[in-house]
Order: C-alpha cells, then sequence, then structure tokens
C-alpha cells in the first residue's frame, strides 16, 4: 500500500500536475500552502506528426510512422514542440518539490498522459497517482490521502489504440491522397461514421415515395363536454370490411406495397367515394380497452445521452457540449463528464432524494433509492453518472451561473433528481367506432388517449425526441367517457392524403445514437469524430441535419470496393472488443497488432492472435498488403456517379461536377459543376440538365492586340473571372514559371455579356491615376473587400467597381485630403430578424459583414456556415451556432491594473520594513503578484494557454 502524504514529506513541498490551467486552479484553492498546482495542458508526448520530428537515429518506416512495426510495434514518443517550455517548467518546478502527485484525469487518456508525465520528468522523489472525479474540498483532500500507483493495464490500452489509430490513419490516408484528393483523412471510427451518412443518403438517394390515403372524423358524445370529458374526439380510418386500411409502415422504399402486405390501399377517389358514403351513417361505440399507464424515470446521464439531449433541448452540438461540461468540470460544478457509466454513488443518490423531498414533497419519493445499470458494453470511461458535484446538489439558481453553462447544469441538475423520482402513472384508452356506409362497407375507426393521473418525475423531466413530429411522455390525449354501445354523431368525415417520407438524415444526436447501439468506437470520443468530419469536409450541416459531402460519396466508394473489411460496421465492434479485451488483460497487445498488420502470414503470427487470447483472429489481417497493391483502384471510376441520361457526377480535384459525354466520338463531354453545398439527394437529372445548360466553360471573346494571346472568359469555384491564355511551351513551374493575367468579372458584369474590351480593361489593372505631390503613385484596384485606391500604404475605398476606370487624380488627392476613418462605417440594416435567444434573452438578427452574413444577439457573432442560407435560416439554428461560438469563446476577465499596482507597491512596501530573509521571501511575493496582474491583458490575447 503507498504511503499517504502525512506518512511521506511531511512539511515538504508536494507538486500537483494537472491537464488544464482552469482545473489547476480550482484545485490551488482547495489545497494548503504546501502544494503547488500546474497544468500539463493536456498531453505532453505524442507520436510524431511528420518525419521532420522523428530522432536521427530512426530511418525508413519508422520516420515515416512513427511506430516500428518490425520490433513489436514499438511506439517513437516525442515531446510536442508547443509543451517544451511547459515541460521545462514543470521539471523546475519538480526540482523543488519533495513528492509528485498526478492527478489527471481517471480514464484511459488521463492515465495515459500520467505515465508520459513520469517518464518525461523522470522524477527522484515520491510518485503517487491522485484520481477523483468530481472537483470539490472533499473530493480533492480524500484523493490526497488516498493515492495509487499508475495503472499500467490502461496505459498499455492506451497506447494500442493509440498505434493503431496511427497505423490505419497513416496507411490508409495516403491512399484517399492518390486516387481521391491531397489532404483527406481516413481513421478507424470516423471513416464508419462517415460511411453511416452516406449510406443514409443512398437511402434518400433511392427513395421513392408512396401516395395513400385514408379518413379523419370527428365524432360526437351529444354532451355538452368539458376539460376531464370532451363532447367531442376525433378518430381515424383503420379498416374497410375487416381489412385493414395501408400505412406508411406498409411500403417499401421504392414505393411498393410490401409483399405478403393483405392491406386496402385507398388512393384519392376511393377516399373520397368512400367518406361521401359514410356523410350520414349512424355511428356507435365497438369497444372501450383501457389499461395501467407508468412511464419509469430515465437513467442519469452519461456521455452520450448528454450529448443527444444537449441537441435536442438546448441545439448544442456534441462539441459544443462538451466544451461547455468540460468547463463546468473543471469549476467543480458537475461529475467528470467522459463515463460510460449510469450508477451514482449513495452520497449522490442521498442527495438527489434530499432534494425530491424539499422541492416536490415526500409523496415524489420512492420508497428505495432506484438503481440503474449500465447499457453500454465494456463500460470503463470513469465510475459514475454525469450529475451535480458534491454531497449537497446546488440548485441551478443557487450556483451563480449564466447562458450556456447554466443551461447544461440545469439540464443535468433536473435528470440527476428526476431520476430518483417516482414513476409517472395514468391509463391508456383505445376507443373503436363502426358505421355502415350508404353503399353498404362496413368502416371501423380508431382513437387512441392517455390521461397521467400522477406525474411523478416528469415534473421535475421529460425527456426530449429525435423526430421533431413525435410525442413527448407528458403529452396527454382525452377521450370523452363512452361504453361499448353508446350512439355518436360523425360531425365531420374529411379525406386526408399521406406520402411516405425518406429516412430522416442523421443529426448529431441520432448518428452518436446509432455509433453507440452498434458498438462503434468509445462514447467518450464521439464528439471529436463529429467535429473531425465536420472539419475534413466529409460532412457539413443543413440545419440541424448531417448531409455528406459528394467528396465523401467518392471516399466511401474506394473505402468499400478496396478497404471493405476496414469500414465494415460488425468488424469496427468486433475491433473494439479485442480492444477492451487487452485492456483487461484477457489478450496481448503486440500479437494482435501483428495479426491487424502483416496478416495471416507474418513470420511468427500463425496462430498468434489465438494463443494471446484474441480467437481465431478471423476478422483481423493484412492491412500492409492492402496498402500496397493500389493498381486496381481505378481513381476515375471511384469518383463517378451516374445521375441518368448519360450525365455523370465526378468528384474532381477542385470539387463536384457534372459531366455530359460528347456528341461525337473523339469529342469532349460537357461539363458543369455543382455547388459544394448541394444535399446529394437533390442532385437530380432535371437540376443537372439545368447546371450544364448554364454558361460554363471557356469562351472566347478574341485575340489582346498587344501580346497577340486569346482572351477567354471562365467560371471558376469562385466565380466568373477572364485570363490569357499563355502559348505553348511557356513554363508553368519553376523559377522561370509565367502566369497568367486573371481578372475576377465586376459585380455588373456576367460571362454571358462580357466583351473583349471588358476584358482587357480588367486585365489591365492595377490602373496608375496619377501621382501626388511628393511623387508617391496613386493606383485604383479592385480587391477583396470592393474596390479601392492605393497609395504607398495608405488605402481608401471606392463608391463604385466603375470608379476605377473613372476616377480623375484631382478626385483621388480629394480623397486622401480627407482624415481616414479610423472608425466603423455606419451600421447596415439587419438583413432578417430571427427573435429572442434563449441564452442572452436578446434580439438575434442576421448582418452582413466584411467575411460574409453572419448572426449576432448584440454580444456573440457567428458566422453562417456554407449550408446556411441567409433566406431559410431558423431561428433554432441561429440559436445552434451562437452557442457553439460561446462554448468555443474563453472567459471573459476583467484586469484590475489600479488595484495590481496598489497590491504590489504596498506588499512591496511591508517587505523593506521586515527582517533580510522575510524581506526577500516578501519581494519575490511581491514580484510575483505584480507580474500576474500586470501581465492581465496579455494573457487574454492568449486564451488558447488558459483552456484546455
Amino acid at each position: 500500500m503507498s504511503p499517504t502524504t502525512s506518512e511521506t514529506a511531511q512539511g515538504g513541498r508536494r507538486l500537483v500536475i494537472v491537464e488544464s490551467p482552469a482545473k489547476a486552479k480550482t484545485i490551488k484553492g482547495y489545497l494548503g500552502p504546501g502544494y503547488v498546482v500546474e497544468a500539463s495542458v493536456g498531453h505532453i508526448r505524442d507520436l510524431p506528426n511528420g518525419a521532420a520530428e522523428v530522432p536521427d537515429q530512426y530511418t525508413g518506416e519508422v520516420r515515416r510512422l512513427g511506430v516500428d512495426v518490425e520490433h513489436d510495434f514499438q511506439p517513437v514518443y516525442v515531446v510536442n514542440a508547443d509543451k517544451k517550455s511547459q515541460v521545462r517548467k514543470l521539471k523546475e518546478l519538480l526540482a523543488d518539490s519533495d513528492e509528485l502527485f498526478l492527478a489527471t484525469d481517471e480514464d484511459r487518456e488521463g492515465e495515459a498522459i500520467a505515465w508520459h508525465l513520469q517518464e518525461v520528468l523522470k522524477p527522484k522523489v515520491p510518485v503517487r497517482r491522485m484520481v477523483f472525479h468530481e472537483i470539490t474540498k472533499d473530493a480533492i483532500r480524500a484523493a490526497v490521502a488516498n493515492p495509487r500507483e499508475l495503472n499500467q493495464r490502461l496505459v498499455e490500452a492506451q497506447e494500442t489504440r493509440r498505434i493503431l489509430d496511427r497505423l490505419y490513419g497513416y496507411e490508409v490516408s495516403p491512399v484517399l491522397w492518390k486516387k481521391v484528393m491531397r489532404g483527406l483523412s481516413a481513421g478507424r471510427v470516423q471513416s464508419v461514421a462517415t460511411r453511416l451518412v452516406v449510406e443514409r443518403e443512398r437511402e434518400r438517394i433511392a427513395f421513392r415515395s408512396a401516395e395513400y390515403w385514408d379518413l379523419t372524423g370527428t365524432f360526437a358524445t351529444g354532451r355538452a363536454g368539458d376539460v376531464s370529458d370532451p363532447g367531442t374526439f376525433g378518430a381515424r380510418l383503420t379498416a374497410v370490411d375487416g381489412r385493414r386500411v395501408a400505412q406508411g409502415r406498409d411500403f417499401t422504399s421504392l414505393g411498393q406495397l410490401k409483399e405478403g402486405a393483405n392491406v386496402l390501399h385507398l388512393d384519392e377517389e376511393g377516399a373520397r367515394t368512400l367518406a361521401a358514403a359514410l356523410a350520414d351513417t349512424a355511428f356507435a361505440v365497438r369497444s372501450v380497452e383501457s389499461k395501467p399507464y407508468r412511464r419509469s424515470p430515465y437513467a442519469p446521464f452519461r456521455t452520450t445521452t448528454l450529448q443527444q439531449e444537449a441537441s435536442r433541448k438546448l441545439g448544442f452540438g456534441a462539441k459544443a457540449t462538451m466544451q461547455v461540461a468540460q468547463k463546468l468540470y473543471e469549476n467543480g460544478f458537475i461529475t467528470y463528464m467522459r463515463t460510460d457509466s449510469t450508477t451514482l454513488s449513495d452520497t449522490a443518490v442521498a442527495a438527489a432524494r434530499a432534494q425530491v423531498t424539499q422541492l416536490y414533497g415526500a409523496d415524489y419519493l420512492p420508497d428505495k433509492p432506484r438503481v440503474y445499470t449500465g447499457k453500454v458494453k465494456n463500460a470503463q470511461e470513469a465510475h459514475e453518472a454525469v450529475r451535480p458535484s458534491g454531497d449537497r446538489f446546488r440548485t441551478p439558481a443557487e450556483t451563480g451561473l449564466k447562458g450556456d453553462q447554466f443551461r447544461l447544469y440545469e439540464l443535468i441538475w433536473k435528470r440527476t433528481v428526476a431520476s430518483q423520482m417516482k414513476d409517472a402513472v395514468g391509463n391508456s384508452v383505445t376507443v373503436k367506432i363502426g358505421g355502415q356506409s350508404s353503399d353498404g362497407r362496413d368502416a371501423e375507426f380508431s382513437a387512441s388517449g392517455k390521461t397521467i393521473t400522477f406525474h411523478g418525475f416528469m415534473k421535475a423531466y421529460v425527456e426530449g425526441a429525435d423526430d421533431p413530429n413525435a410525442e413527448l411522455d407528458d403529452r396527454e390525449r382525452r377521450l370523452p367517457q363512452v361504453a361499448e354501445g353508446n350512439r355518436l354523431a360523425a360531425e365531420e368525415i374529411t379525406a386526408d392524403g399521406h406520402a411516405t417520407k425518406a429516412p430522416a438524415r442523421y443529426t448529431e444526436a441520432s448518428l452518436v445514437k446509432e455509433l453507440e447501439e452498434r458498438e462503434i468506437g468509445r462514447p467518450s470520443t464521439y464528439a471529436t469524430i463529429l467535429g473531425t468530419i465536420l472539419d475534413r469536409g466529409y460532412v457539413f450541416k443543413k440545419g440541424t441535419a448531417l448531409v455528406p459531402s459528394f467528396l465523401s460519396f467518392a471516399v466511401v466508394n474506394l473505402l468499400e470496393k478496396h478497404f471493405g473489411r476496414l469500414v465494415d460496421y460488425d468488424f469496427t465492434a468486433k475491433m473494439e472488443d479485442d480492444l477492451d479485451r487487452i485492456a483487461r488483460g484477457e489478450a496481448q497487445a503486440v500479437p494482435w497488432l501483428k495479426r491487424f498488420y502483416f496478416g495471416e502470414s507474418a513470420k511468427g503470427s500463425e496462430g498468434a492472435a489465438a494463443a494471446a487470447g484474441n480467437g481465431d483472429g478471423d476478422h483481423l489481417g493484412g492491412l500492409k498488403e492492402l496498402v500496397t497493391d493500389l493498381g486496381a483502384i481505378d481513381a476515375r471510376e471511384i469518383s463517378s456517379f451516374p445521375v441518368g441520361d448519360g450525365i455523370m457526377l465526378r468528384v474532381g480535384r477542385y470539387g463536384p461536377y457534372v459531366e455530359r459525354p460528347a456528341d461525337a466520338e473523339g469529342g469532349t463531354g460537357h461539363r458543369a459543376d455543382v455547388p459544394d453545398d448541394l444535399p446529394p439527394d437533390e442532385l437530380t437529372v432535371e437540376y443537372a440538365k439545368e447546371l450544364l445548360a448554364k454558361p460554363s466553360g471557356e469562351f472566347e471573346l478574341g485575340v489582346d492586340p498587344e501580346t497577340g494571346r486569346t482572351i477567354v472568359a471562365k467560371d471558376g469555384r469562385y466565380g466568373p473571372y477572364v485570363t490569357e491564355v499563355l502559348p505553348e511551351g511557356t513554363p508553368k513551374s519553376g523559377k522561370n514559371a509565367v502566369k497568367p493575367r486573371t481578372a475576377s468579372l465586376f459585380k455588373s458584369m456576367s460571362l454571358d455579356t462580357v466583351t473583349l474590351e471588358d476584358a482587357l480593361k480588367l486585365l489591365s489593372l492595377p490602373r496608375v491615376v496619377g501621382t501626388d505631390p511628393e511623387g508617391v503613385e496613386i493606383t485604383a484596384q479592385n480587391g477583396r473587400y470592393g474596390p479601392y485606391l492605393k497609395k504607398g500604404t495608405d488605402s481608401r475605398s471606392l463608391d463604385s467597381e466603375d470608379q476605377i476606370f473613372t476616377i480623375t487624380l484631382e478626385e483621388a488627392l480629394a480623397i486622401y485630403a480627407q482624415p481616414k476613418q479610423r472608425g466603423r462605417a455606419a451600421a447596415k440594416p439587419p438583413l432578417k430578424e430571427l427573435g429572442t435567444d434563449p441564452v442572452s434573452e436578446k434580439p438575434v438578427v442576421v448582418k452582413d459583414g466584411r467575411f460574409g452574413p453572419y448572426v449576432t444577439d448584440g454580444e456573440t457573432n457567428a458566422t453562417l456556415r456554407r449550408d446556411d442560407d441567409v433566406e431559410t435560416i431558423t431561428p433554432e439554428r441561429a440559436y445552434e451556432l451562437l452557442a457553439e461560438k460561446r462554448a468555443k469563446s474563453p472567459a471573459k476577465k476583467t484586469a484590475k491594473k489600479a488595484a495590481a499596482k496598489k497590491t504590489a507597491a504596498k506588499k512591496t512596501t511591508t517587505a523593506k520594513k521586515t527582517t533580510a530573509k522575510t524581506a526577500a521571501k516578501k519581494t519575490a511575493t511581491a514580484k510575483k503578484t505584480a507580474a500576474k496582474k500586470t501581465t492581465a491583458a496579455k494573457t487574454a490575447k492568449k486564451p488558447a494557454a488558459n483552456a484546455e
């Protein structure tokens, strides 16, 4: 057993290392003067990012991969360049310490950080592993008093995952560079997640809608009715002559009735005819079926359910949720937020039950505490659910939190308290009504109701739904008190048309749920995975929906055809199982990695997987061989997708485009760019033809009389422009390279109307207007932000593009004679008003800014993404963008400069009046205090250094 702090280095100085400065600041307040708390600022050491970072003694494949695959997959670790100064600081602090506490997070990643710190710092003093899952005074002091040793098994498990992901990424990504586009990446979980989104879009493209009709009736009991016993109610036609009426679930994705479905498919004419035939029918209640209703509370949050519910209720993305949760954890408001567990400690259960009694009364408290068992296979990331910290939960009003942190804390608090409340109970009722139509057909209608007699946990919390049309658990539907045989009058019978809908695209919440249900990856990494596929351009957002780009179609197509096993869902889940077994010590890492990388034929790998406890290894093998033989991969084929009528969608180096084959043999096909933000299921044959019909390609305008070069107009990815065609043989690269003159068209010009004269004028820019009295040249130019004058380094805006060619020297000098406007121009009116933000409670508008349209509430600005449109953006989407921007922004700090000076002066004066030893000590303290406070402004400019 490790000695406690009181048994070692008693009275000495102890260095505590955590990951982030914010966490260090909070913990420091709970420890005494004998402790120094410093941050590592995340990982200090990792695999090299490139060959340049690999030490000189390594050569060949080791330099490329950062892993020695020939010697038991030994990793090459290097201290990150941006962490070297922090490592020096930690070593200096350690040199003056008598004991080292490694207080990183208690999960696989945190254990690895602690191990790397120990390896790099090489401490000569006792080392303790300090673990906790909440940052409260009691938890921190208990962690100091009860340290443990490093868990080497967790370290090795993280290292195995890191090596595996490096091999996968560094071997497969270059294939994408060669066959699809430079700068792409592949990953063990990210590629599978992308495939899920692409497959859903394929389903939407293949989907064919089916139309079906039914009837809705409004029936009256003949009584006046009230809230508890309504006089009328609605019911839907369910059967005709005993045959069930077809609903959406009875159709295939191709719009056909499912095979063997014995249902009546009503069309519009049939529905309207039946409605007319039932106009004078006498209806009666045929049956009333009542069942007890009971709904139990939802389990406390784990990482994925927190991300899903924050998306549904608060509009947060997974990344924004984790960023806000991280701040709440580091500041002591919630427990550790990366967890697979739904378990609550005895202390937490007692705190939740106490608040149930206090806030809702003893009637809402169950006799026994509720116990939740985890559903996640191999749950191991932490030991408790995400909950409010401490042995007494602070209500949201007591926290002093604001904005997104308040909203997320409130969500966690409500869910935790509700988890220890009684069930909601009530009754569900189904009423069936029947009657004979005038043409002799028997029609049966059905109505369902639900009443809640005791709301139980629903008083505190009701879970949201991914489907915006779904009915929430606390929704009541009251039906009148009727009995079998009661006569009913049909006030109205209407025919209703419906159409089946394509499967909904994934949202961040539903994709997280899908990954977890398929047991792909670790829940704690999902936010990072989603961020990666969005940042890489594989997926973009349309509202909250995740839309795959055409680029992702090409990438997934290549992976499915040539690396099918690597993006197979079952294979990826089996790999996760294997990695968990390695973490539990039931399997060995090296034989497993050999089998994965070299395959069955690898020397020494025959049977090694099974011998090492890895089973028969059928789902592993041969990554190296797969990436070596690339001859069978046709780059054009994997990036080509038929649209119809001979039109192909191709993904090129500069983006997607449609291509129609040449009319004559030997001719060139006609091409047209496809907008980057076009959802793939919207690329129909008609739209493709529309794109091809637009002016595009090269339009020859004539020959420049001065150079003899042909001038052409083109439609580029960044708009229409004119350029010159260089003679054949002109060097295009190297020191003698010649670049053609190029100029964008003015906003008032178009490809249809631009002339050779226009083009030559554009290519002549910048235009020399003249020189000022001091001989400095003034030019008129067209730039990114519009037309302007330039004199040396002094630029002045012009009112219109036409002024570039018409402004005179006198007019230019008059502009320069005016004082340069340092402030902002008059504010432009908003483009759109979107309502009140639920966080800041201020009006949100869309404005046109220097870098394009953005949404703002007056405090936070968020640029619209490429898939957002000013005309169609919804208030919910605007709130989501603002929430994400707030989560990324550092906390605002107030620098009290006057107080800093006064404090520093006061302490220095005091130091002069004391003994030499005390003076030295206090002067040093004074300097340190002054330095901290006078650099507040500098610190504010570097938020990255203050937040992990």
